[in-house]
Parts: structure tokens; sequence; C-alpha cells
């Protein structure tokens, strides 16, 4: 199955565009914030849109649950699609979920500026931020019976796209729902640097070091880096117990709270002697 990953940042119009850009490149299925879509149909998969929280949903989006992504693969097996239109916030989450569902690295990138300008991207973002609104690229029909208590609109959408393939008309007509998760009338979801440095000393301590000091901070594009200062006892190999450690911090914290670590460094400050 070939892969197409279309990709750009939070709010900008990508799941607005998939159909038009699937029909582009001839995708016969849509993956997208944890459904599997194809045509007006949602085939598999827990929507992102559904989960009570910020953390929850991209935790949904990059299908973290076995059974989730073994529900999609399954259905992917049983309808055997050519290509598959994969839509994501960058690069780095489309390689995670290709991981999590045993798929072919993209043949093809498309950026969200490659099929929209800037002045749309622009309007997309505002909508998203001041009314929370979410767009899922199938019929209203298709949404309600998943999406209980939500604000549901439908929404019937001309796109006239930029750019075209032979053969392609420029202007397409798509039946699309807005929706507006849980999460977005709850407010915003914010993970506090201190829950991620008790995380990191209890997973220190279950590996028999102290952990004197923990230090979390964010890189320009928003990957979190953890600096570790901790006291280990004297008498053991060192080497294989601090890369367990690392290991454990990077992935329970990555499983927790859906962040991306982008490294995890470690310190040996003393040795402590019984």
């Amino acid at each position: 199955m070939e892969v197409i990953a279309l990709v750009g940042p939070s709010g900008t119009g990508k799941s607005f565009r998939a159909l038009a850009v699937a029909r582009d490149y001839r995708a016969n299925v849509i993956i997208d914030d944890g459904l599997l879509i194809q045509g007006s149909r949602i085939l598999a998969g827990t929507s992102a849109k559904e989960q009570p929280t910020r953390v929850g949903a991209i935790k949904t989006a990059l299908f973290s649950e076995e059974e989730h992504a073994q529900q999609v693969q399954d259905c992917l097996a049983k309808i055997r699609p050519e290509r598959i239109l994969i839509v994501s916030t960058s690069r780095k989450m489309v390689e995670r979920i290709i991981n999590r569902l045993n798929l072919n690295t993209p043949t093809t990138w498309v950026n969200i500026t490659d099929v929209a300008t800037i002045k749309e991207i622009s309007k997309a973002q505002k909508i998203r931020r001041q009314l929370g609104k979410h767009v899922i690229p199938v019929p209203t029909v298709e949404v309600k019976p998943r999406f209980k208590e939500h604000l549901i609109e439908p929404l019937r959408i001309f796109l006239n796209r930029r750019k075209t393939h032979p053969g392609k008309n420029r202007k397409l007509w798509v039946e699309q729902t807005t929706v507006r998760p849980t999460f977005n009338s709850m407010g915003h979801f914010y993970i506090s640097n201190n829950v991620i440095e008790q995380l990191a000393s209890q997973l220190v301590a279950t590996e028999g070091l102290i952990s004197q000091k923990v230090k979390v901070k964010k890189d320009d594009s928003g990957r979190i880096l953890i600096d570790l200062e901790v006291i280990a006892p004297y008498g053991v190999f060192l080497l294989p117990i601090l890369r367990s450690i690392q290991n454990k911090v990077k992935t329970t914290i990555t499983n927790m709270t859906a962040l991306e670590i982008k490294a995890v460094n470690i310190t040996v400050r003393d040795i402590k002697v019984k």
C-alpha cells in the first residue's frame, strides 16, 4: 500500500482539504485523527475529537492504544487499498502513525501550504482559535452516531484548489462535518513541568537511584528536554542502569502525556556508600 502524507500545524485546514488531496493523489482511504475513512464512510477507528482532553486526543490520533491500532490494521488488511492518505501535524507524527499501523514510509509529502493559500490557512486558524471548531471529512450522517452531545454542523464545501493533477477539476463540491470537541468547551489543557519532574523522579527511584534534581525545558519546536541529576549506589555497573532510566523516562512520559521527548540527559552527581 502506497502512503501519501498531508502535514501542517494544528488548525490550518488539513481535514478541510483532505478529500480534495485524496482525490488528486488517487488515495482510496484517509487516516485522520484516529479514523479510517473511505469515501463518505467511517470504516474503523475512534475519533480524537471525541476525547475529553487534548492529551487524550493526541494519543488517539497516534493510535497509542493497541486495540485501536489493531482495529484499523484489520480493516486495512480486509479492504487492501492501493493508496492511503495520512493527515497529521508533522512528519514526526506521521512516522509514529505508520509505525503503529505497520505501514510503508510515505512516497509523497504534501504540505498544507501546497494546497491552501496563506489567507485560507489564517482563516482556518482563526476559526479553530476563536470557535474551537474542527472538521471531519465525512458527511454529518456518518458523524452523528459517533458524536453524542457534541456541537455538530453539516458543511457543504466548494473547494477551489490551487494546484490540480492533469484530468482533475479545479473546483470540487464535498460534504463534511464541523464538530466542537469536549476539550474545547472545557477550555485549554496544560501539563505543568512539575508533573513531568515528579514522573521522572519516580521512574529514577524504580531503578534504585536517587533523583537529586530534575529540570524540564522545551526547545524551539516545543519538544521536551529532561535533565536529571542523580545519586547512584556504590559498587554497581552504572551504564546499563542509566540507559534503562533514559528509555523508561522517555517511553513512559510519552505514553502518559503524549508529549514529544527530544532527550533525557543524566548526570551522576554523587555515589552513595551504604
